[in-house]
């Protein structure tokens, strides 16, 4: 399937900044799942964007513009042909041994009620790895409601897990904590993921975890929509958590009262030549 995207994120200042540094991660890269067949990124204002990789392998620009603006836009548009695996990943950047995908973080610690649904989940699948994954899939898909209303960038698993409702962020945070408690290296994708439902604009971009499977290898699971990874989904960063996945992150001098807006447009290229 050919997906077309777009990704724009607006700032506008009460007002007007001295200097901003941003980190973008916004640029896939190419996997036996999926092929980058155009993208650029745009900026509003003049800069140099540097282009790298970060310690995960991740395709990341920076920016620092200099001067006095109350608007500045960030553009990332493009086109990727993508591919079903059933979930399984090949042919993608790997920098570090799955054990490094154990160690928690902040945002992705179990307390106790996760470590009950883990061992639950566990317990319930016969010890079958695979199947306490998809176990967990299946339960958090059910039990934890879409909302973003009481969330933010930084709301931990247990808050999540204890709200019962969250952003896919906050319920890929959950599965990620799931997963390391019983001893499974887990880690955070950002991406996109093509709906399918007629409905291509979005308020942001996607978010699943990926497990690291005996015999299978690193697994993509979606528990925000209850399946596994599909053609429907574009992989553009991994972290340990949010944060280190983060479509933009970095920092400013002056501009108060920012207003933040972002626009995510994902459906198929010929669906939208025809529009």
């Amino acid at each position: 399937m050919r997906l077309r995207i777009l990704h724009l994120t607006s700032y506008c200042y009460d007002a007007p900044t001295a200097s901003i540094s941003q980190t973008l991660r916004l640029t896939p890269r190419n996997s036996d799942s999926q092929y980058v067949a155009r993208w650029r990124i745009d900026v509003s204002t003049d800069c140099w964007l540097h282009q790298h990789e970060d310690a995960f392998g991740n395709i990341t620009h920076a920016f620092t513009a200099e001067g006095s603006f109350r608007e500045l836009t960030v553009v990332a548009e493009g086109e990727v042909e993508t591919r079903d695996t059933q979930g399984i990943l090949r042919g993608t950047v790997e920098r570090f041994p799955p054990s490094l995908y154990l160690r928690d973080t902040a945002l992705t610690s179990a307390d106790v009620n996760i470590a009950a649904f883990a061992a639950t989940c566990r317990s319930d699948s016969g010890d079958d790895i695979l199947k306490a994954l998809h176990l967990m899939l299946e339960r958090l898909h059910e039990d934890i409601a879409f909302d973003p209303d009481p969330t933010h960038a930084a709301t931990t698993a247990r808050e999540a897990f204890t709200l019962k409702r969250g952003v896919c962020q906050d319920i890929t945070h959950i599965f990620v904590a799931a997963s390391r408690n019983l001893g499974i290296p887990a880690r955070y994708v950002g991406g996109y993921f093509f709906r399918g439902d007629g409905i291509a604009e979005q308020e942001a971009g996607h978010a699943w975890a990926e497990a690291c499977v005996p015999d299978l290898g690193w697994v993509a699971f979606d528990a925000a929509n209850g399946i596994c990874g599909t053609d429907a989904h574009v992989r553009v960063a991994i972290g340990l958590d949010y944060l280190g996945a983060a479509p933009l992150r970095g920092a400013r001098y002056g501009g108060q009262g920012e207003l933040l807006s972002v626009k995510v447009r994902v459906c198929q290229a010929a669906q939208q030549t025809q529009n």
